[in-house]
């Protein structure tokens, strides 16, 4: 691979990447489809998919479809007034609610770390290396993922030199690279120590317990209690978290990794915190991403103040 082309590679992210070629090889191979695709056919394809693909759905493979043709030297169809009319037309004519995430309340939180708790000391007791570890990993990218309001992919991507935890006070946590971070600056993130539930605890805790000391933060972990070099997928966050909740006795089939992050939002909002304050907390850089993720309430607007996290 080329300089220019590194370039070019780290100016996407992995995860758009990935969405941008799949949709592509939806419209050409799927679908039928040519590109470069004329507006006309483009419109089609709208068409083809109403009601069957979520407008947000189509709206992402639009965006493939512009970077392509842009990529390649090639006019954008996508620009073209038929194509933004049909899909105005797609949704007047289909309007659909936007799945969320159900978000993870507290007492939950607290039933899933006290399921892990009893885990690793029933897995201790029975020598049990495997399954005393992943309830170390787990409680620890639970609570980290919750109280810093991280998506999965951050939490997989964190590194161990990146991460300085001070027992009973925080952590701070850089991010090289993030959703959030357009312009790859990289970011440092906040974290207190709290009184129960603390993510400054389990992380040490977790790194103490697989003795490691560089590389991924959370990883693998084998039947034979092997811990992996490699960083966890951001994909295997979801059937982690459900497991987890699961064997604590909750209902799971509704929580994603998302329900962390939707999770933290609703619980900062309820208890005080108003919004600037949570979106620079999170790192949200607009109130529209902000309010997807707060759970709905009679009060919302109304709060003042920021209070202590516990």
């Amino acid at each position: 691979m080329s300089d220019l082309d590194r370039y070019l590679n780290a100016a996407t992210r992995d995860n758009t990447r990935r969405s941008y070629r799949a949709a592509i090889e939806h419209f050409e191979v799927s679908w039928g489809g040519f590109l470069p695709a004329t507006s006309d056919s483009v419109a089609r394809y709208l068409v083809a998919h109403a009601g069957v693909l979520a407008v947000n759905t189509l709206k992402l493979r639009l965006s493939a479809l512009a970077q392509w043709h842009t990529s390649q030297g090639f006019p954008d169809p996508t620009k073209a007034p038929v194509v933004r009319k049909v899909l105005k037309g797609i949704r007047a004519v289909h309007p659909a609610q936007e799945k969320q995430a159900e978000p993870l309340q507290l007492k939950h939180l607290e039933q899933v770390v006290a399921s892990l708790e009893v885990e690793a000391i029933e897995a201790g007791k029975a020598q049990d290396q495997a399954r005393w570890l992943r309830a170390k990993r787990d409680t620890a990218l639970i609570l980290l993922g919750f109280w810093r309001g991280f998506r999965s992919d951050e939490l997989c991507r964190l590194s161990i030199e990146h991460v300085q935890a001070v027992p009973g006070a925080g952590v701070s946590l850089y991010l090289p690279r993030s959703k959030s971070d357009r312009d790859n600056l990289g970011k440092t993130y906040q974290t207190p120590a709290l009184l129960r539930l603390c993510p400054v605890q389990a992380y040490s805790e977790w790194l103490s317990a697989s003795a490691l000391v560089r590389g991924p933060v959370f990883r693998g972990i084998d039947r034979w209690g092997n811990v992996g070099e490699q960083g966890l997928h951001p994909n295997s966050v979801i059937p982690l978290l459900r497991q987890a909740l699961e064997r604590a006795g909750i209902a799971a089939e509704h929580y994603t990794s998302h329900s962390l992050r939707r999770g933290f939002a609703t619980w900062a909002h309820r208890n005080g915190w108003d919004l600037k304050s949570l979106m620079s907390y999170v790192g949200w850089s607009d109130m529209k991403s902000a309010m997807r993720y707060v759970e709905a309430t009679p009060f919302l607007g109304m709060t003042l103040a920021t209070p202590a996290l516990i």
